[in-house]
């Protein structure tokens, strides 16, 4: 499919351009005026009626095949992704180990919370300074 999607694009940019130099070699509507004063439009390469004739129907076959490029494109756009999982499943995998968490830490199953000891009165610790519970002494006071 990607192969296919490469091609429609090619073919796309090339018809742009040809749609791009088709119409600046092609003659305005004023250009008739100085032709017939003999300016060159009989000396042209497809001849003095010709060239507009040619080059308006391939600037039509080529704006028809830009038309149906953009539309292929936009078919394909348009469609799901055929692919399952997401951008890491495509990832190789590394060499690098993954730890995994330990499944249950070694506690005893009788044993009950200590409460917390009251601080002494001569104590170095101010009573500040102490936990108020346990799981709360790294927790910042407000």
């Amino acid at each position: 499919m990607n192969a296919m999607h490469t091609i429609i694009v090619v073919v796309q940019v090339l018809s742009a351009l040809a749609i791009i130099g088709l119409v600046l070699i092609q003659h305005g509507k004023g250009a008739d005026m100085g032709a017939a004063f003999g300016s060159g439009a009989s000396g042209s390469l497809f001849g003095a009626s010709g060239s507009s004739n040619f080059l308006s129907r391939f600037t039509a076959v080529a704006a028809a095949i830009f038309f149906v490029a953009t539309l292929a494109l936009a078919f394909l756009g348009s469609r799901p992704a055929t692919g399952t999982g997401g951008v890491m499943d495509k990832l190789p995998a590394s060499g690098i180990p993954v730890q995994s968490a330990p499944a249950t830490p070694a506690a005893p199953a009788a044993s009950a919370p200590a409460a917390p000891a009251a601080p002494a009165v001569n104590s170095p610790v101010p009573a500040s300074a102490a936990p108020a519970a346990p799981g709360q002494s790294g927790q910042i006071p407000k």
